[in-house]
């Protein structure tokens, strides 16, 4: 079992940065490829990004590509999100999440693929 924690949410202006950490215990997260989601006040969880166990492979939602970027440090049991360029429509709470399945071919974006999640952290995008 792994344990999830996720930290660098806030309050931002529209175009600017933010880069979410989701921090892994338990269990080290090269086990997992790993994903970030996220929630919008009364809407449901949304599939973000995506990462292969040793970082090759990497997917996004079409809203974000090209802004956002997963990555990876095996070695400090680490996942980041580093969002970029931020609209106001990015807030939400972002959640990270295991899957002991490496590859997905094309379920990759569904939340029961994930077996962890995070409590998650709160982006705020104002205008």
């Amino acid at each position: 079992q792994v344990q999830l924690v996720e930290s660098g949410g806030g309050l931002v202006q529209a175009g600017g940065s933010l880069r979410l950490s989701c921090a892994a215990s338990g269990r080290t997260v090269t086990n997992y490829a790993m994903g970030w989601f996220r929630q919008a006040p009364g809407k449901e969880r949304d599939f973000v990004a995506r990462i292969s166990r040793s970082g090759p492979r990497t997917y996004y939602a079409n809203s974000v590509k090209g802004r956002f970027t997963i990555s990876r440090d095996n070695a400090k049991n680490t996942v980041y999100l580093q969002m970029n360029s931020l609209k106001p429509e990015d807030t939400a709470v972002y959640y990270c999440a295991a899957d002991r399945q490496d590859y997905r071919s094309s379920t990759y974006y569904h939340l029961s693929e994930y077996d962890y999640w995070g409590q998650g952290t709160q982006v705020t995008v104002s205008s």
